[in-house]
């Protein structure tokens, strides 16, 4: 197996090219195969527990406890992510890499012998904390590894990861659950994470951190985790759970406000900061986390509602709902892997986090427009224009955000960047599922068929072959009409993202490439220029 070793290796954490360039590239390639299965680790792990859900209910009970499986688990990532990244920083790369991923499979263990629901919300939690320092740690390595002029080249590894996780997640998912059991949903974790340690361990050396005398910002930490906590509480519980002007989530905003407010005050003062503020003074990384906190807020959403609509109102099977995204997933890979490829010939990327945006807002705009006449080729060739600006958008983002910071903060850059993708996912599924529920409620109730949705806007498929045809036809146009609500708002949100694009400066990428390089002259000058 190629390795990557110290004469390999820049004081920077860089790897050099051998003397005809071919030692680097496979030895890079070696290590991003080990770091893309700890990826999937954590995309892969919801996807399955989605589909086991129903089953895991029925053995453990805890239905109304349903939504905190998945809520423990998202709340911990988000709270742990800036942490992981920071220790990253402080203490090394691979060794906080690989207890992030020790962690997320203890927890994945545990979450296998849980015996109630209450145990399982408490073991997801553990997983998020592991989930959080995977993502974060893939992405800070390979920013140490690899040049941003030559990260392009490696996109399409990082969207076919994704575009697995996302289709093959559900069809593993039931498979498992039907012939092995739910708790196997867990330990098909274990020799996943097995080889993702032992590929990292053998593969990926990296120079160690000199340790300083500076103290981890344990107020700081805490300070954003109850936070993002208070957050992410309110988008899952607001409309829900609560009324979104009831006490408990005008307290949980008011909670939040205050402690994100101390922490930025707090970041002033700490000598090492979990999240230095002056990585903002950075134009194209603030836009960068403004632009991914969007990404994130539309693509989850879109995950979550087409397949909703592909089973309610084109009558499609769980299974080929999952299928029947492929356009938008497809188009999303090879898009990525052609703004890969041009990122990495031409040094260019400007270009892009437009595009991008346009076809986003044109891909929901149109989304929105399905009925209960829309055929599969109109939806299929909608997806496909969504995915196609979600590809433009997804690894871009990372890549000009960590360009716009120094290498020593290359770690809290990946954490914020993904901290923001992650808040926007949740404001998505949260906002988005509120105003489907509402509108289809409004609509069964308006046709007669509110019975069929109490105390639920979403029906499976078992159910609703159950109802009557009057019945049936009137929930497929709730489900047409509320799915038109949740992707307007989607397009509305990618217009901002749309005009956020146009303000992102064309910083040279480091690191070398086809191109000529930019002189230390012309890169002091473009970081002044870049910076606002």
């Amino acid at each position: 197996m190629a390795d990557i070793t110290k004469d390999q290796k820049q004081p920077d954490g860089q790897v050099k090219a051998g003397a005809d360039g071919q030692p680097r590239e496979r030895s890079v390639r070696v290590v991003i195969l080990a770091l893309m299965i700890a990826m999937l680790l954590a995309m892969l792990d919801n996807m399955i527990i989605g589909t086991a859900m129903p089953t895991i209910v029925g053995e453990l009970g805890g239905l109304e406890h349903l939504s905190w499986v998945v809520t423990a688990y998202t709340l911990a990532t988000a709270a742990s992510t800036p942490i992981w990244g920071k220790l990253g920083d402080m203490y090394g790369r691979k060794g906080t890499f690989l207890i992030a991923i020790v962690i997320f499979l203890v927890g994945s263990v545990l979450s296998g012998m849980a015996q109630d629901m209450g145990q399982l919300i408490g073991f997801r939690a553990i997983q998020g904390l592991g989930a959080g320092g995977l993502m974060v740690g893939v992405m800070a390595i390979i920013g140490d590894l690899v040049p941003p002029r030559e990260r392009g080249k490696y996109q399409g590894m990082m969207a076919a990861v994704m575009a697995i996780a996302m289709i093959g997640g559900p069809l593993a998912g039931g498979t498992i659950t039907d012939h092995l059991g739910w708790r196997w949903a867990f330990y098909i974790n274990l020799p996943l994470g097995a080889v993702a340690l032992a590929m990292v361990t053998m593969v990926l050396h990296l120079p160690k951190k000199q340790r300083t005398g500076a103290r981890i910002d344990y107020l700081g930490a805490a300070l954003l985790t109850v936070g993002i906590t208070s957050i992410v509480l309110v988008t899952t519980w607001g409309g829900t759970e609560y009324a979104w002007g009831s006490a408990e989530i005008l307290a949980l905003i008011a909670l939040g406000a205050v402690s994100l407010a101390t922490f930025l005050y707090v970041e002033t003062k700490a000598a090492e900061p979990v999240l230095p503020l002056h990585i903002f003074r950075s134009r194209n990384f603030s836009l960068m986390s403004v632009i991914g906190f969007l990404t994130g807020f539309v693509m989850f959403g879109a995950v979550l509602f087409l397949p909703l609509y592909q089973q309610s109102v084109q009558g499609a099977s769980a299974t080929n709902s999952g299928l029947l995204l492929l356009p938008m997933l497809l188009a999303m890979l090879a898009i990525s892997m052609v703004a890969g490829r041009v990122t990495t010939q031409t040094g260019k990327y400007r270009l892009f986090p437009i595009l991008g945006g346009g076809l986003m807002m044109t891909g929901l705009f149109l989304l929105s427009t399905m009925d209960t006449e829309t055929s599969r080729l109109a939806s299929g060739i909608y997806m496909a224009v969504l995915g196609a600006g979600m590809g433009f958008l997804m690894q871009i983002t990372m890549l000009v955000a960590q360009n716009s910071v120094e290498q020593k903060d290359m770690g809290v850059a990946s954490s914020g960047a993904t901290l923001f993708r992650t808040l926007g996912s949740s404001f998505g599924v949260a906002i988005m599922g509120a105003l489907f529920t509402g509108r289809v409620q409004d609509e069964m109730t308006a046709r007669g068929g509110s019975q069929a949705t109490e105390g639920s806007a979403q029906l499976d498929a078992a159910s609703l072959a159950k109802l009557p045809d009057p019945v049936r036809e009137a929930y497929e146009f709730a489900v047409a009409s509320g799915t038109h609500a949740a992707f307007l708002l989607g397009a509305v949100v990618a217009v901002i993202a749309f005009v956020a694009a146009f303000f992102v400066k064309e910083v040279p990428l480091r690191g070398a490439g086809p191109a000529p390089a930019a002189g230390p002259e012309d890169t002091a000058k473009a970081k002044v220029a870049e910076t606002v």
